[in-house]
């Protein structure tokens, strides 16, 4: 062993010392042994900490490629924005599409999406008429979200109808298209994508997030008033009662609203996020049964999940198209009658994106108006 160190000087401790010249510069001399250990042991740690970073990194993007490949397998594209060069079938003629309304400079990217709720999201088979209609207003800054439901049987004009109807007949006569053609002129806005689901999805994701707790305003059979644990069969039942209620579809559109605000806040949990199966889950029951228009890439669905992913329960507002009260039309049946007045005003809070300022207090609370 001191053959090893036997050109090295030493100080009375016995430490090593390097002989500098009078540059300052090492002289030749044979390195110690600790030093290189420690050097040695650096490196090691060094490369150590990259590997486990680069493995994490690659389990990551493993994991985001896993999930973009479910959905991209799980959501169905189609042509639900009316095209311009195509013509749409309304009930009584072709309907040439409008163009859409010009976004406020105000609004920024504020986003305005429809979601159609209906028993079949085939959109080449018989649609029916569909149960929910729900414009998803998305603030600029993507912190607040405002859901405005519209009765099914909201009394309208349809383009390509001789007679006004109700609202979900346009979805029923020219399928999305249509009803997005319908719609804009009531909301002053340009619809910027289209999602239709069916209510096969509310039991599905009810379930994969391991059911929801609901607050039920309005008794009806079954459900008692206050707050109640739904997994998805029950949900569905929840959701589609009507006929035991006070204010019938409008009650019905406040009970939807109620459940959607439930189910949105336990899938934005962080034991969602952090639990990558139940992720998995949540992703594959909430994109299984969805079909949204060709313009809404996976990409553009997945950055605008990201872009959200602060929004919490006080940031979901829900509002119920304005109306006056129900009637009876000859054509239509019984119709919901919308409020003007107020309708301008719902208009205007879209356009400028200032839906934390909208307040409607013409609408009845209770009975029919």
């Amino acid at each position: 062993m001191a053959g090893d160190h036997e050109n090295t000087p030493r100080d009375a401790a016995g430490d090593d010392h390097d002989i500098f010249d009078g540059a300052g510069s090492v002289e030749d001399s044979e390195p110690t042994t600790r030093p290189r250990r420690k050097r040695r042991g650096l490196r090691i740690a060094i490369v150590t900490v990259v590997t486990l970073a680069l493995v994490s990194i690659a389990a990551v993007a493993g994991y985001v490629a896993f999930l973009n490949w479910r959905v991209s397998n799980n959501v169905t594209h189609a042509e639900l924005l009316p095209l311009p060069d195509s013509p749409i079938r309304g009930e009584d003629s072709e309907v040439t599409p409008t163009t859409p309304p010009e976004r406020a400079e105000e609004a920024g990217d504020a986003l305005n999406i429809l979601v159609v709720g209906s028993d079949s999201r085939n959109v080449d088979a018989e649609r029916g008429r569909s149960d929910v209609m729900v414009l998803m207003h998305i603030s600029d800054d993507r912190d607040r979200v405002d859901l405005v439901h519209f009765p099914r049987d909201y009394f309208v004009e349809i383009p390509g109808s001789n007679n006004k109807n109700k609202l979900n007949a346009a979805y029923s006569f020219g399928g999305t298209p249509l009803l997005v053609q319908t719609l804009q002129p009531l909301v002053g806005v340009p619809i910027d994508h289209v999602v239709i689901t069916d209510f096969e999805s509310f039991k599905s994701l009810t379930d994969a997030v391991g059911g929801v707790e609901v607050n039920v305003a309005e008794a009806s059979p079954d459900f008692a008033e206050g707050t109640q644990r739904m997994d998805g069969e029950t949900a569905l039942k929840f959701v589609r009662e009507r006929y035991a209620l006070s204010q019938g579809d409008i009650s019905r559109g406040q009970r939807q609203q109620a459940f959607i605000k439930a189910l949105m806040l336990q899938v934005l949990t962080r034991e969602t996020f952090t639990n990558p199966a139940r992720l998995a889950d949540v992703v594959d029951a909430g994109t299984q049964n969805l079909t949204v228009d060709d313009g809404f890439a996976v990409g553009d669905m997945r950055d605008l999940g990201w872009s959200m992913r602060n929004v919490r329960g006080g940031d979901i507002n829900f509002v119920t198209a304005p109306w006056s009260g129900i009637g009876s039309d000859d054509y239509a049946g019984s119709i919901v009658i919308p409020h003007e007045a107020q309708l301008e005003v719902l208009r205007e809070h879209l356009r400028s994106d200032t839906m934390a300022d909208y307040t409607d207090d013409v609408s009845p609370t209770q009975g029919f108006g």
